[in-house]
């Protein structure tokens, strides 16, 4: 059985147990997931029975990718009919309840919603995106490498970057060393996120107080971005001596990504700033001791929350005012947002093949960002870290 068969084996187990008849995918990365191309089109899965890739585009590459079946989709007007004769066993068995075929809601546009409602007026829509997020959570070893392969290839860029690293270069000459480098290891050029409207351009560099600048991005540190196209990251401001440098970077390798951060400085930081940074090694070494089959996630990030307050932190501990994010870390895979979120109301436990990005910063207005980013897979007796780069303070 290969990986995308189990992966739907898997799925067809939960529809089954939650009396839902099937499920429609559409959006590109779970397509990936499932079928191993990522050709635009339909992923039918029923809850018990093969599977069919509907492709409109491209229909030859997606032969060549796919280990699922694939079908030219043809006209969509008559997409309810063929899957409906295709599929005799769920679309004409008398119910004794209405069809229930489950979508990924998070991601679905309505007008496709809407579309795919008027060619199969039979079913009720439910809500797919949490069961199919929570199958992604838990990695396999061929996807655990993949990142371990990313952690791998950031950390020669990142030394890489440290080697041309000078007083007056700006953040985004900094971030180019970084993006040319990983490009010619296999850096597919960008990083996924599900979230709706959220972006990520490689990572983030900022200094000083570019670094502390807030914006829309869901995370302790914006950056200011070139523009405000574009607010978020590396910008054109010089990198100047004593000021951290927070350097936020990742890449992905056949779709995976690895995230990770470390703080460097040219020449000293300031005391208030070096001890901030400590603490953000105090923390990420405590929830290490903590990070075990078992541990709740939920109980992780209060973890953190209590230790910046002890340390008089509370206030600059993963953002600042009303820009401060209420999480400690979250799983990584084929996007930078996967689950499972170290935060309040998440009560996952730990499992073996979770890999979650664990990253406690501290944010100074005006001033810059310290903070350590790791990212782990969890195994049966803990954890392995994915990330290989050398921490503490690193200073030129």
């Amino acid at each position: 059985m290969n990986e995308h068969t189990e992966r739907i084996r898997r799925l067809q187990d939960r529809l089954l147990q939650l009396q839902i008849d099937g499920c429609m995918i559409t959006q590109n990365v779970d397509l990936y997931y499932f079928t191993g191309s990522m050709q635009t089109g339909y992923l039918f899965i029923p809850n018990e029975g093969e599977a069919v890739f509907f492709v409109r585009r491209s229909v030859v590459r997606a032969e060549q990718e796919s280990s699922i079946t694939v079908e030219p989709l043809g006209s969509f007007r008559s997409f309810g009919e063929r899957l409906s004769e295709l599929y005799r066993s769920v679309f004409h068995t008398v119910p004794t309840r209405r069809l229930r075929l489950a979508a990924e809601f998070d991601v679905l546009p309505v007008q496709q919603l809407r579309r795919l409602e008027t060619i199969l007026p039979q079913v009720e829509w439910v809500d797919g995106s949490l069961l199919i997020r929570e199958l992604r959570m838990i990695k396999s070893a061929f996807e655990i490498g993949h990142i371990r392969e990313a952690g791998r290839i950031i950390n020669l860029a990142f030394e890489n970057a440290l080697d041309k690293l000078s007083p007056g270069m700006t953040e985004l000459e900094l971030m180019s060393h970084i993006e040319l480098f990983v490009r010619r290891e296999g850096h597919i050029g960008i990083m996924r996120m599900r979230g709706y409207n959220q972006e990520v351009i490689t990572g983030m560099i900022g200094a000083g107080e570019a670094a502390a600048m807030p914006t829309y991005f869901d995370g302790p540190a914006g950056g200011q971005g070139v523009s405000s196209a574009s607010p978020q990251s590396a910008s054109r401001r010089p990198i100047a001596v004593n000021e951290p440098i927070l350097i936020d970077i990742g890449c992905c390798i056949d779709g995976y990504v690895i995230d990770q951060t470390r703080t460097v400085v040219m020449g000293s930081l300031e005391d208030d700033l070096f001890e901030a940074y400590e603490q953000s090694e105090l923390i990420i070494r405590s929830v290490e001791s903590k990070l075990l089959p078992g541990a709740v996630c939920e109980q992780l990030y209060m973890h953190s929350l209590q230790m910046a307050h002890a340390a008089g932190l509370s206030d600059h501990f993963m953002g600042y005012g009303d820009d401060q994010v209420k999480f400690l870390g979250h799983g990584i895979g084929l996007e930078i947002d996967e689950l499972p979120v170290l935060a309040k109301g998440f009560s996952y436990r730990l499992q073996p093949g979770m890999v979650i990005a664990v990253e406690p910063k501290f944010t100074f207005p005006q001033r810059g960002v310290v903070g350590i980013e790791n990212s782990y897979a969890i195994t049966e007796t803990g954890f392995e870290k994915l990330t290989v780069s050398r921490e503490g303070l690193i200073r030129l």
